[in-house]
C-alpha cells in the first residue's frame, strides 16, 4: 500500500500489534496480554517492545485496560481501525457457497418470501449471528384496485387492494378541496392506468410518466397524483425479517440476562434499524454500524454488518447483527457476496430464462 510505504516501521508494527490484539479478543473474548501477542502472533519482537506499543495504542484510544493487572481490550475506535487494517484481506476473500444460493434462487424465483427465508437461514448458519432481511413491505405486490374516499374536509382515505390479497389503508391530509364527482373521475383514471402494475414500479416509474404528460391547467390531477405518491411511500415502509433460530444467544456476550433483553429490544425497533442502514450506507460492498453509531448507549456492544441488494430490481437490505467482537474476516465477505449474487441473479428476466433452459434440457 502506498500509505504504508510512508509510515515508520514502528507505526507499522504498532498497527500489527493492534490487529493481533483484536483478533485474539474476537477469538477468546478475554483481555489480551502482551505475552500472548509476543508468543502467538508477533514472535520476532520482544515483550517489552510490544508493551510500549500497547501503551501508545491506549493513548490513541484504540484499546483500554479494564484494570491495572489485566490485559487490553479493543475500543469501538480500535475495532473500526481493525476493519481498515483487514480491508485488503476482505477484498480478496470470497464466499465459497454462492453456487448453492444461486440454484436455490433460480428454483424459487416465483416465491420471493421463500427465497428470503432460505437466505436468512443461510446467513445465520454461515455467520453464527442473528441474520435479517429488510424489504419494502408491499413493493413486490401488484395493484388490484384503488379506492379513495373523502372522510372529512381535506382528508382522503386511500385503500389499496393488492394481488396478494392484502388491503392497505392510509389517511392523507390534502391542501385542496375536491368534490365526490371529481374524486370518482380521478380514481377511475388511476385504476385504468395502474391496475396490474407492481407497487414499486408505480412509485418509481409510472407516476412520473403520468405527471410528465399532464398539462399545466390540470392542477387537480397533479395535486392528486402527489397525494397518491405520498400515500404509497408511507405504506411501503421497510419490514425486517429476522432468522427465527436463537443459536446466536450461545455466545459469551449473552450469558448476561440484561444483554439478552437489550438485544431483543433492539430487534423490535425496525424503524430505527432501517433508518440507521439508510443513513450509514456508504459502500456498495458492505457497511458496518457499531458503538456510538447506533445512537443508543445500550447497543454500543453490538455490531451490524449489512449490504444493499436488489431483488427483481427492488432495493432492500440484508445482514447480520451480533456482538462487536465478531469474526469480521469471515462475515464481511459472506454478507457482501450473498447480496451481490441476489442482485445479479434476479436481474429482470434472468432467472426465468434460466429456468426455461433447464426445463428444455430435461426434455
Amino acid at each position: 500500500m502506498k500509505g504504508s510505504a510512508k509510515m515508520k516501521k514502528s507505526e507499522i508494527r504498532e498497527l500489527e500489534v493492534l490487529k493481533s490484539l483484536v483478533e485474539d479478543f474476537i477469538l477468546t473474548k478475554e483481555a489480551v496480554a502482551s505475552k500472548v501477542i509476543c508468543e502467538d502472533y508477533i514472535t520476532d519482537i520482544s515483550s517489552a517492545t510490544i508493551r510500549n506499543d500497547l501503551a501508545r495504542l491506549e493513548k490513541k484510544g484504540y484499546i483500554y485496560q479494564p484494570h491495572t493487572s489485566a490485559g487490553r481490550i479493543p475500543t469501538t475506535m480500535g475495532f473500526r481501525k481493525y476493519l481498515d487494517l483487514i480491508s485488503s484481506e476482505v477484498d480478496k476473500a470470497s464466499y465459497d457457497k454462492t453456487d448453492i444460493l444461486q440454484s436455490m434462487l433460480i428454483q424459487n424465483y416465483r416465491d420471493i418470501p421463500l427465497s428470503l427465508y432460505y437466505i436468512k437461514q443461510l446467513l445465520a448458519k454461515e455467520t453464527d449471528q442473528l441474520s435479517f432481511v429488510a424489504e419494502p413491505e408491499i413493493s413486490y405486490d401488484c395493484l388490484s384496485k384503488l379506492d379513495v374516499f373523502k372522510i372529512g374536509k381535506n382528508k382522503l382515505l386511500f385503500v389499496l387492494s393488492l394481488d396478494s390479497g392484502m388491503d392497505k389503508t392510509i389517511i392523507i391530509k390534502t391542501d385542496y378541496d375536491i368534490s365526490e364527482d371529481q374524486l370518482k373521475v380521478l380514481v377511475r383514471y388511476l385504476n385504468d392506468e395502474l391496475t396490474g402494475l407492481r407497487i414499486y414500479d408505480i412509485i418509481n416509474k409510472y407516476l412520473d410518466e403520468i405527471s410528465d404528460i399532464i398539462t399545466e391547467d390540470n392542477k387537480l390531477l397533479r395535486y392528486f397524483l402527489k397525494e397518491f405518491h405520498n400515500a404509497l411511500i408511507d405504506l411501503n415502509s421497510f419490514y425486517i425479517h429476522f432468522d427465527g433460530s436463537i443459536e446466536f444467544l450461545n455466545q459469551t456476550e449473552f450469558d448476561n440476562k440484561n444483554n439478552i433483553l437489550i438485544f431483543l429490544e433492539m430487534m423490535q425497533r425496525h424503524d430505527i434499524l432501517v433508518s440507521l442502514m439508510q443513513k450509514n450506507l456508504v459502500s456498495e460492498d458492505y457497511n458496518v454500524i457499531m458503538g456510538e453509531a447506533f445512537s443508543n448507549p445500550e447497543w454500543s456492544g453490538l455490531s451490524m454488518i449489512y449490504s444493499r441488494y436488489e431483488i427483481f430490481g427492488i432495493p432492500a437490505y440484508l445482514g447480520v447483527i451480533g456482538p462487536v467482537a465478531m469474526n469480521y474476516k469471515k462475515n464481511l465477505p459472506i454478507v457482501r457476496d450473498i447480496a451481490k449474487l441476489i442482485t445479479e441473479t434476479t436481474k429482470r428476466g434472468m432467472m426465468v430464462v434460466r429456468n426455461e433452459e433447464k426445463d428444455k434440457y430435461k426434455g
